[in-house]
């Protein structure tokens, strides 16, 4: 049976010009900084992103984490959005590691408001901490793929200033970001003290993530990464796949233009409650009580569909390089066929 697999854009499998680029790549060890393959992707993750420097790493968890530990001290509090990638799916990282307090806020559909931010920073005062950090993740996974507005961020950015704080930029997706608003990596991430991005999602390469920041940054990031074991020796076979990944990065256009397809399709069943709108290539639904979503995605997988359970009536499916658009089709169909 054929399988189309919509669980996330995190199962694509490198395609031929990325196996060619890890048979070719030149390498060296990364953690003597001699991998010029690594140093290539680098400098050009750092360019793109208008950053004075970036740091290759095995996954965005790590990133995410360095760039908290790097911008806070222990006993400090971090702001951030309640069903953020950081505070809900990094295993309280941030508490292991950096031994930070987090301070989950509620938004709308991932936009956090700035009053509420502003509000929650703690006064100076023996008896609290120092909020040191926002951490703001465009586009919002859990909210569907949702695109941050450049005005939120302009507002979050301004008040991070005026606290003597730093704003950390989750951009896991912030690619399906640009695409979908037009707006440059570069723009975003000049409101941003540090950025992440993960080069093994919707970019489709198996394996990494990178951080931008300052020199001086990225100089400490480097050491922290190597106290997390994240310091890889051989790196460039790694690394040349995601310099393809960038390179052919307007692939993602398409992905938005399957999931807005896939969403209207579903959105045409009555049971099914497409969380509107379908702004990059992510389609989360909300079913009814009758249906949970335990259930759907059996009744999916049956089917040779692979999707996933986000909470007890509620799925996601994810649109990548990796799946066509008659796996789309075949996608509504099945759905008309369980539950028309």
């Amino acid at each position: 049976m054929k399988v189309s697999d919509f669980r996330s854009d995190t199962v694509t499998r490198p395609c031929e010009d990325m196996r060619k680029a890890m048979a070719s790549a030149e390498v060296g060890d990364d953690v003597f900084g001699d991998d010029p393959t690594v140093q290539k992707l680098e400098k050009m993750s750092a360019q793109l992103f208008e950053k004075e420097a970036a740091l290759f790493l095995p996954s965005g968890t790590m990133a995410n984490q360095i760039a908290c530990f790097c911008h806070t001290q222990p006993g400090d509090e971090v702001i951030l959005e309640a069903f953020s990638h950081i505070y809900n799916f990094e295993v309280a990282a941030l508490a292991v590691i950096s031994r930070v307090q987090a301070r989950p806020l509620e938004s709308e559909r991932g936009i956090l408001s700035p009053e509420k931010v502003e509000k929650s920073i703690r006064p100076q005062n023996l008896h609290v901490p120092r909020t040191s950090l926002l951490c703001v993740e465009n586009t919002h996974n859990m909210h569907g793929g949702r695109v941050i507005p450049f005005e939120n961020l302009q507002r979050l950015y301004k008040i991070t200033r005026e606290h003597e704080m730093a704003l950390h930029l989750d951009g896991a997706r912030i690619f399906n970001a640009s695409y979908a608003s037009g707006i440059p990596v570069s723009q975003y991430a000049s409101l941003a003290d540090s950025v992440s991005f993960c080069l093994s999602k919707g970019l489709g390469a198996p394996v990494g993530s990178i951080l931008v920041s300052t020199k001086e940054f990225i100089q400490r990031a480097r050491k922290i990464r190597k106290m997390l074991g994240g310091g890889m020796r051989q790196a460039g076979v790694l690394a040349a796949c995601g310099i393809v990944a960038l390179e052919k990065r307007e692939l993602l256009i398409r992905d938005h233009e399957r999931a807005k397809k896939l969403g209207a399709g579903l959105a045409s069943l009555s049971s099914f409650h497409v969380v509107q709108p379908v702004e990059t290539n992510i389609v989360m639904v909300d079913l009814d009580s009758n249906l949970p979503a335990s259930k759907v995605v059996e009744a999916f997988q049956k089917e040779g569909i692979w999707i996933v359970a986000v909470s007890p009536y509620r799925i996601r499916l994810v649109t990548h390089r990796d799946v066509d658009d008659q796996d789309v089709e075949r996608c509504i169909e099945v759905a008309k066929k369980l539950y028309g």
